[in-house]
């Protein structure tokens, strides 16, 4: 929490500062850019390399491919084989729409024979609402997206889901990377007359802040300091807020680069006490100083705004007119900078991203952090080969060839570069060695190359198999409802605001969670939940949502106690399950087979084995007889509600557990 300061002390604030202004106002020294430093693989210039050969040319289908192969066999060692089309289908459908396939997607897919039929399903699957509802949250993440300021009295910022909601739509119209970047740094300057691109800035503003602290300079200065740093690693991958305080200790990034960055917003925030922050047309003429030892208190030499030095290998010059006082422009001028092509960095890690999602890591593991201690790329080669790709317009609209893009769309398109990259055979094979859509002799086969991979790359830095993927919070609960059959598709508006249990609440001051009164608005996406920054949703929560307070590049993926005691014990896990057991009641009518067959599609995609009907046959059986010899309350609190009066009130509650069951299988939490 940011330190509070009694109005006594104001006046000597101002008084020091003043001060400090005319005993700090020497020449900056910095440490030139060196050769060396300019030949660390993210600042080399963007080269397109070319595609290598390799000796299988029937496995690649298209250039992703032969650059994981030509790695592979160069250490002699052979990919597993391609997954079955259950599992391909529900893994895409997952990745692309953060939601399981439906019974007749699958049907229809397994059904569908003709060439195509998988790109068909990705491109269906890009097309749908749902792309952006599921992409939109990993760049939320990145944005420190919240509904509230956080701090002490964490108080609701009430546009704040135009924002949200701008970057789904953004998403789902495919807008170009390069205009997506621009709008959220500009847009209020680029198109002053688009009420959306003023709502697109919102990024700015996304963070943290603290309107009633007393310094309001102080506020200020934390407030562009944390926006400034998120710029930098959300858009470029460096770490730039290290250097806010002293020059950079590992990277290129001196102290005075740090402010030079953030004097491109300077002048465009406006700041009064309990108030929300907000961007102004009316610029401050205040200089942009350097801050000695990140002192607000201490303002240093004047600085102009200026583009990163290491990433600026041309010194391109911010045009003069725009840095005169008064004048706007500046953010324009940085994202025009930011989406030229050539930039070493900006291609580079918004495909690291994408590559980062639909297989598990990152080429470079540090997604936000492609200075000198992140991690180098596995596959620097593809990544360049990507990052080119990305920017330059297509000559082709191919569905798939063996080394060209393997995707229609235009320059910087995000679409384009999913499509390339789910559609790849690096991406459809299998990620265990056994499928229950292979033959025999394919998974003795499979287990034979799975011994000799794993014994030479365990970490699966060579990409021979898929890396199983545990579903975030919000996919978990979309599923959950889905399996139910009660998610609604609602889009859009203010955040939603479900029923918190009881000793949550307690937590939070009066009227910090007023439960939304329209029912149906419960179960929507969980995307569209309201995201209060001192509190996170429980389920969230124990499955690893980040702290909105932070930019999140990648989130951690634990396996906890608390995560299978919510799944088993909460509230929200109890009442899904009971509108599951009663959809398979209504649907699949008498006849506990029918009821296992429909609950194994409906949750996991796919028609339970033999076995497992035994098993699950078992399990409701048993659970029935309990209680039978158990007190009536405990019959009553599991019987789905709203069943006809012929209904087995005890079978009924038995499918109840055994649907819960069913949400904490590892099947339903992990995705082949």
């Amino acid at each position: 929490m940011a330190k509070r300061h009694s109005p006594q002390l104001l006046g000597l604030a101002i008084a020091f500062s003043l001060l400090s202004a005319n005993l700090c106002g020497a020449e900056i020294k910095e440490a030139p850019i060196t050769v060396a430093d300019r030949e660390h693989w993210s600042f080399r210039p963007l080269l397109r390399p070319a595609v290598p050969t390799v000796k299988n040319n029937e496995l690649p289908r298209n250039a992703i491919d032969h650059f994981i192969l030509a790695r592979l066999e160069a250490a002699g060692l052979t990919p597993l084989p391609e997954a079955g089309r259950t599992t391909l289908i529900r893994r895409v459908t997952y990745d692309l729409t953060g939601l399981p396939p439906s019974i007749e997607e699958v049907d229809t897919f397994l059904a569908d024979r003709a060439p195509g039929a998988y790109e068909r399903i990705v491109d269906r699957l890009l097309a749908s609402d749902a792309y952006g509802e599921r992409w939109a949250q990993h760049w939320l993440d990145l944005a420190r997206f919240a509904e509230t300021d956080g701090f002490e009295h964490d108080h609701v910022r009430p546009n704040a889901w135009r924002y949200r909601d701008w970057v789904i739509d953004a998403l789902n119209a495919d807008m170009p990377y390069d205009e997506f970047v621009r709008r959220q740094l500009a847009g209020d300057e680029i198109d002053s007359d688009n009420s959306a691109a003023r709502i697109a800035t919102g990024f700015l503003l996304c963070g943290p802040d603290m309107p009633d602290i007393n310094l309001q300079q102080e506020r200020r200065h934390s407030f562009l300091n944390d926006m400034t740093a998120t710029v930098g690693s959300a858009f470029l991958g460096l770490q730039f807020g290290c250097a806010q305080c002293h020059d950079h200790k590992y990277d290129p990034i001196s102290q005075a680069d740090f402010y030079r960055l953030r004097a491109f917003f300077d002048a465009e925030f406006f700041f009064q006490k309990n108030k929300i922050a907000r961007m102004t047309d009316e610029l401050s003429a205040a200089d942009s100083r350097l801050m000695i030892r990140g002192d607000f208190r201490r303002p240093g030499a004047v600085l102009l705004a200026a583009f990163p030095r290491i990433a600026n290998p041309d010194s391109q010059q911010v045009d003069a007119g725009v840095l005169k006082p008064n004048t706007a422009g500046r953010r324009t001028a940085l994202a025009n900078w930011i989406t030229r092509p050539d930039n070493p960095l900006t291609a580079r890690v918004i495909v690291n991203r994408l590559w980062q999602h639909h297989f598990g890591k990152g080429l470079s593991s540090t997604s936000s952090d492609f200075g000198v201690v992140g991690d180098p790329p596995t596959h620097p080669e593809l990544l360049d080969w990507l990052a080119t790709e990305f920017v330059r317009t297509p000559g082709s609209n191919t569905i798939s060839t063996a080394a060209g893009s393997g995707a229609t769309g235009g320059a910087w398109s995000l679409k384009r570069m999913h499509r390339l990259m789910v559609t790849s055979s690096t991406y459809r094979q299998a990620s265990r060695f056994a499928d229950a859509d292979w033959t025999e002799q394919q998974t003795t086969g499979a287990v034979a190359l799975w011994t000799t991979c794993r014994k030479a790359d365990p970490e699966n830095s060579l990409h021979w198999r898929r890396t199983r993927q545990r579903l975030e919070g919000e996919s978990i609960r979309d599923a959950m409802l889905t399996a139910a059959d009660t998610l609604s598709r609602r889009r859009g508006g203010s955040g939603i605001r479900p029923p918190l249990p009881k000793e949550l609440l307690s937590t939070l001051l009066k009227n910090q969670w007023p439960v939304t009164p329209d029912r149906v608005d419960h179960d929507r996406r969980s995307i569209y939940l309201f995201v209060r920054r001192n509190l996170r949703y429980p389920l969230f929560d124990v499955f690893d949502r980040p702290d909105a307070n932070l930019s999140c590049a990648r989130r951690n993926r634990s396996t906890i106690a608390p995560q299978a005691l919510t799944q088993l014990n909460s509230a929200f896990s109890f009442s899904t399950s009971k509108k599951f057991a009663r959809e398979l009641l209504i649907k699949a009518g008498d006849g506990t087979g029918r009821q296992v067959d429909l609950a194994y599609r409906q949750a996991l995609g796919r028609t339970p084995t033999v076995d497992e009907h035994s098993v699950a046959a078992e399990f409701i059986s048993s659970a029935k007889k309990r209680l039978q010899d158990s007190p009536p309350n405990l019959l009553k609190l599991a019987v789905p509600e709203n069943l006809p009066e012929s209904t087995d009130r005890y079978h009924a509650a038995a499918l109840t557990q055994f649907c819960l069951a069913m949400f904490n299988l590892n099947e339903f939490l992990y995705i082949d």
